[in-house]
């Protein structure tokens, strides 16, 4: 058997499952308690699995836990990102190249593709939706009839389908842009990963496990976020997801050399999610900060409704000092629901 490290052709790898917990899934809000669950119960099974996730989310990770959690785990996992692979390579990526002799039917395969490469294991198609028409008939063949024919000798597939979509599948398939029949096998289980601003709470744990990671990939010592830069990141809605909120982190670790993550660390990252606009710089360091403190705190005060215990909490500090905080900075506090 194939040893499971070994990097494949583009748009395609094949890898083992980590051990570390799914990137996706960090948290305790109700929505990813419900996907935790999921997972957990469709590991257990053998069935096919559809993963629906926004852009940006690592959905990655949960395919990779899906398959460690598996009776398939001691077998090869697959990735095929099918978003990278055009329609012309779809086909020998998928399915290899048949000998000139061999059977051109929808079943018939040649070992040097990444289905054959699966089996045994899990073949993971990522943005299933981007694969071209005829492939999507072959697969669903397979997936029906749970045989192919490998290099001309009849098989079992042998294989877990586990897929990705973005939420507009559905749209896709009622439009004919992907194969019902093919939407049915996959989606045997289907997991709705929920996005970040759904799941408000669980991103300061998501944040603090992804500033771990970057730091262990850059090999530099880890870090730690103040109360206030922690809140700031969690008060954001993120709507890259994981993707965006890995970015914005990854340039706060290449371009500050200090050990706690502050709020002025992570201002000039948080600038890549903005639209560009003209910016004319008034007054020095010191003042940008309490303009941005006092605009920052306002928001925290009025998305709670002005009750300052609910912000206080938000932002990580004290009632009292939030009181102290408002005052100072000339947060007019008439409306305080508390």
């Amino acid at each position: 058997m194939p040893d499971p490290l070994i990097r494949a052709d583009a748009g395609t790898r094949l890898s083992r499952a980590p051990t570390a917990s799914p990137l996706e899934l960090v948290g305790h809000s109700p929505a990813i308690t419900r996907a935790q669950e999921l997972v957990r119960r469709a590991a257990a099974m053998d069935g096919a699995v559809l993963l629906t996730a926004e852009p940006g989310a690592a959905v990655e990770s949960v395919a990779r836990e899906l398959h460690a959690r598996s009776r398939r785990a001691s077998g090869p996992y697959v990735i095929v990102e099918c978003a990278a692979v055009d329609a012309a390579r779809a086909d020998r990526l998928l399915f290899g190249s048949p000998a000139q002799d061999a059977p051109t039917d929808l079943e018939s395969i040649s070992g040097d593709g990444r289905v054959a490469a699966a089996r045994g294991g899990t073949l993971f198609l990522q943005d299933a939706a981007e694969l071209p028409a005829a492939a999507q008939a072959r697969l669903a063949r397979i997936a029906r009839d749970g045989e192919m024919r490998v290099d001309g000798v009849q098989a079992a597939a042998a294989l877990r389908f586990v897929a990705s979509a973005s939420p507009a599948i559905d749209a896709d398939v009622n439009a004919h842009r992907f194969r019902m029949d093919l939407y049915r096998r996959l989606s045997s289980t289907r997991i709705d990963l929920p996005p970040l601003r759904d799941r408000a709470e669980d991103v300061p744990a998501l944040a603090t496990r992804l500033l771990d990671d970057i730091c262990d990939a850059h090999g530099v010592a880890r870090r730690s976020f103040t109360q206030a830069a922690l809140a700031l990141v969690g008060a954001l809605t993120w709507p890259g997801n994981v993707g965006e909120l890995r970015t914005a982190l990854e340039r706060v670790v290449t371009d500050a050399r200090e050990d706690i993550v502050q709020i002025e660390h992570l201002l000039p990252a948080l600038q890549l999610r903005r639209v560009p606009a003209v910016f004319t710089p008034a007054g020095n360091l010191r003042e940008a900060r309490l303009r941005f403190e006092r605009e920052y705190i306002a928001a925290v005060l009025q998305h709670h409704g002005w009750r300052m215990m609910d912000a206080a909490q938000a932002l990580g500090i004290q009632r009292p000092n939030l009181y102290r905080k408002a005052r100072q900075l000339g947060i007019p506090l008439t409306r305080v629901a508390d």
